[in-house]
């Protein structure tokens, strides 16, 4: 098989697909890989890197897409990346569909078979090839918060910890998943006072066990919401509807009732947002203020730190591109955590949540794949 990856084309994007010691691997067990010109330099990763490898070095992504069975990306393909898509292709990377119709029609129209990083699913639920982003949002997310929690800028000015003699910021974490977790470690850590609520009881239950003391739980509803974040300092929206677009759990009137220059980290942007005041914005300009209160909806946060991010995505997408380097789409059939993941095939939609919330046809993976 050929795979291949390109250079990231959105905002301050510096991630790469694959890492040269991912190329080594696949190269090792058989496979020619191709890499664009200096796909990984946002990364630390030259091409002679990657030559060293055993790839090959590919001036555009257009030469790539064209030459390769399969495509690995991060992010999903932004508009003047869709002429890459072809009949024939397999793309793997994240996609997040469910609130991007465009890029919906493209895989369609395009007839590529797509497999969305956020949707593979093992059998007890755990999301492997999200959980290294969501541990890296997470823990940035606590940092950000803590930044522009400070001047100069809007925020109130106000140190995360605090001192003696003084109260520490008050941070509300709605959501009790890996970012909701790596955010709270990171806010303990910093001296923070941490609410975290969730729907989900169990989650919560383990929420204590890991902090003890130094968290509050309760269960996520409106009028908790409403308690919780009056004079809030800081709001970390950790919501995650797997194929689906995030709820909006959060009012207007509860973001302004948190006050001047309280900060909110929407790490579920690229599901539509937590909060109605939520717009994606980007690492150029990251920022923005609504109703007094300071917004962070960066889509790509993990971005920022790619060379972590690399290779932390990398070690875990490794073994499932190996899979489909040996078996092409057909490895799907052998490995449910895969076949999970299959968005489009040859221009049927399988994603179902995708297919509800914009009024489109469902085929099922199997009918899609056929006998």
């Amino acid at each position: 098989m050929k795979v291949g990856t390109i250079k990231e084309t959105k905002n301050q994007e510096y991630r790469v697909g694959l890492t040269p010691s991912g190329v080594a691997a696949l190269v090792e067990a058989g496979h020619h890989v191709l890499v664009e010109r200096s796909a990984g330099i946002g990364s630390g990763f030259s091409d002679e890197k990657y030559t060293e490898a055993g790839a090959s070095i590919v001036d555009t992504a257009g030469e790539v897409a064209a030459l390769v069975d399969i495509l690995v990306k991060v992010k999903e393909p932004l508009p003047p990346e869709y002429p890459l898509l072809h009949d024939g292709l397999l793309l793997f990377t994240y996609l997040h569909l469910a609130p991007n119709p465009a890029l919906t029609k493209a895989l369609l129209d395009s007839r590529v078979d797509s497999i969305a990083y956020e949707l593979v699913t093992q059998e007890d639920g755990s999301l492997p090839l999200l959980i290294p982003m969501s541990q890296v949002a997470g823990r940035m997310a606590a940092e950000i918060a803590a930044q522009h929690l400070k001047k100069p800028g809007p925020g109130r000015g106000k140190l995360l910890g605090g001192i003696t003699g003084t109260s520490p910021a008050r941070a509300v974490v709605v959501g009790s998943g890996h970012v909701g977790t790596a955010a709270t470690r990171v806010l303990v850590a910093l001296g923070a006072r941490v609410l975290v609520t969730s729907r989900d009881l169990q989650r919560l239950h383990a929420f204590e066990d890991m902090f003890r003391d130094q968290v509050a739980t309760r269960v996520t509803t409106p009028v908790v919401l409403a308690e919780e974040l009056d004079g809030a300092d800081i709001l970390i929206g950790a919501i995650l509807v797997p194929g689906g677009v995030a709820p909006t759990l959060i009012s207007r009137e509860m973001v302004h009732s948190m006050g001047e220059g309280a900060v909110i980290v929407d790490v579920c942007i690229d599901q539509g947002g937590i909060a109605e005041t939520s717009r994606p914005t980007t690492h150029d300009d990251p920022v923005y203020v609504e109703e007094g209160v300071v917004h962070y909806c960066v889509p790509n946060m993990p971005g920022a730190v790619p060379r972590t991010s690399t290779e932390a995505l990398t070690s875990a997408t490794l073994p499932y591109i190996t899979k489909l380097a040996e078996g092409g789409l057909g490895a799907v059939r052998g490995d449910p955590a895969l076949a999970s993941g299959v968005s489009t095939v040859r221009g049927k939609l399988i994603t179902e949540a995708v297919a509800r919330m914009q009024g489109l046809q469902f085929t099922s993976l199997d009918d899609a794949l056929g006998p």
